[in-house]
């Protein structure tokens, strides 16, 4: 199984963001979310950045502890918070800005996908994200959605003069 999202749906409520928070962290702070939602309301650019689980993870290759490690099984890039140094070389090599600091613990977090059950997908009310199975249709349909994600940034930065 994996998290998708449709990019055009987003609102930018933060709903994902907050269902994240309580869940992992027992508190309403979008903040120490795993997923972060990108929002311009000037231009109407609204994307939620989360972990993709990268088939080759540039996280787990540049992690010196091993503490980030594919499970070959699930597909899941896996952190293990006893091994990890807190170096955040993670976070500086992952694509998708889907590896970050909790701003509280500033220990390095990821989706785990809620350990199966994705609480952002149950309590998303514009049905943005969705947890379906690893299908060649599906793969295609991520791979259409992130190449959407530069485009996106680049509407949502702001202009340097």
């Amino acid at each position: 199984m994996m998290l998708v999202a449709d990019y055009e749906r987003c609102t930018g409520c933060r709903a994902c963001e907050v269902v994240c928070s309580f869940w992992h962290e027992r508190e309403f702070n979008p903040r120490r979310s795993r997923i972060t939602v990108i929002r311009d309301p000037e231009r109407g650019v609204n994307f939620p950045v989360f972990c993709v689980q990268c088939e080759d993870a540039p996280c787990v290759a540049s992690c010196p502890t091993g503490a980030l490690q594919k499970d070959k099984e699930t597909g899941l890039v896996n952190l293990n918070y006893d091994l990890c140094i807190g170096c955040k070389t993670c976070v500086a090599v992952c694509p998708f800005g889907g590896v970050t600091v909790d701003p509280v613990s500033n220990k390095v977090v990821k989706c785990d996908l809620c350990g199966g059950d994705p609480q952002c997908v149950k309590f998303c009310p514009e049905e943005v994200l969705k947890y379906v199975p690893v299908t060649v249709a599906n793969l295609m349909k991520r791979k259409k959605a992130l190449e959407r994600i530069p485009k996106l940034l680049e509407m949502a930065l702001p202009r340097v003069v």
